[in-house]
């Protein structure tokens, strides 16, 4: 039997193909970026006032989100690309780019270190990352006083910064781009980029070559430079598997995004990685904890392009965390 739906004639009980098609792109919108309210930066800011104060460290909470983060991730084996999880014929698929893999041959292979080379776990660990909010905070001395510092994107650190973000480093991550915009992708300024980093002394330069086809190239550069040149720094590549694993860890918590931020990649490798974290700069909202308009980052105001990362979700998950004294957030002014 047939029923008249529009002018025409459908079985009954069925859905026509168009609608059919419109539920099940509904379904995957929903599965992707589920209905729920954020809060708004006021309340945010509300909550943290209320509650800034008197943070204790939970070390049962902290040993079950490390082994969540664990079980998903394997941060300890996989959070750089090695000799021992990444062997020549293999095929390393990007976490960023839809179906694409490269196979790793002898010379790429010779590129990576034969493990993991930090001694594992950490102790105390700083995760820096470049908000407004460190600008006149004072926190430099505090940030080092950590066994390992973590900062993103290659942030200035000279003198005129040092009191508020210190100076000490043992990971700094480098998006391709950067190589790119400030570095000429490494074909005209090899020599500034070898300078430019020296500020960060013997650190490992972390940076996502297997994450997108276009940062592949100015990676592998980025490496040969600095090889080239017997700088005291070295890359690690960062592993996809573990990034896409972070990636989903986040998404199944509330984060919807294209992509997580840099510092939330860190935090989450400082958490399986160090006993202790405390993050700092991570406050994505115009205004301080006073309500006074604050610069986007702490050396400059350049806003990052709309819509890439989720900032605010990010905090939130973050500020959760920190309540349940798995980390810390420093927002106040150092002491």
């Amino acid at each position: 039997m047939k029923a008249v739906l529009g002018g025409r004639m459908w079985p009954r009980g069925r859905v026509p193909v168009g609608a059919s098609a419109l539920c099940v792109l509904l379904l995957c919108w929903l599965y992707m970026f589920p209905v729920y309210r954020l809060p708004e930066e006021k309340e945010i800011v509300r909550e943290v006032l209320r509650l800034r104060t008197g943070w204790r460290e939970n070390r049962t909470a902290g040993r079950e989100f490390r082994k969540l983060l664990k079980e998903c991730c394997d941060p300890g084996n996989l959070f750089s690309v090695t000799k021992v999880n990444t062997p020549v014929g293999k095929s390393l698929w990007f976490d960023g780019e839809f179906l694409h893999s490269i196979t790793i041959n002898n010379a790429t292979y010779n590129l990576f270190p034969q493990d993991t080379p930090f001694k594992l776990p950490l102790k105390r660990c700083s995760v820096v990352g470049n908000g407004g909010i460190l600008k006149d905070s004072g926190c430099g001395t505090q940030i080092d006083q950590a066994d390992f510092v973590v900062r993103c994107n290659l942030p200035p650190i000279t003198s005129e910064y040092t009191k508020d973000v210190g100076s000490k480093s043992q990971l700094v991550t480098v998006n391709p781009s950067i190589i790119d915009k400030r570095f000429q992708n490494l074909l005209w300024s090899r020599k500034s980029f070898v300078e430019s980093v020296k500020v960060y002394n013997d650190s490992y330069l972390y940076m996502p070559a297997f994450s997108m086809k276009h940062g592949t190239e100015p990676s592998l550069r980025a490496h040969y430079t600095l090889t080239d040149f017997q700088a005291n720094q070295s890359v690690l590549f960062a592993n996809p598997n573990f990034l896409r694993s972070i990636g989903k860890f986040w998404k199944n918590k509330g984060v919807h995004s294209k992509r997580l931020s840099t510092g939330l990649f860190m935090v989450s490798a400082a958490l399986s990685l160090c006993e202790e974290v405390t993050i700092y700069g991570f406050w994505p909202f115009q205004v301080d904890l006073k309500g006074r308009p604050i610069s986007h980052h702490y050396y400059d105001d350049i806003l990052p392009r709309s819509g890439f990362h989720a900032m605010p979700e990010e905090f939130v998950q973050l500020w959760i965390l920190h309540k349940t004294g798995v980390l810390r957030i420093q927002l106040d002014q150092c002491v």
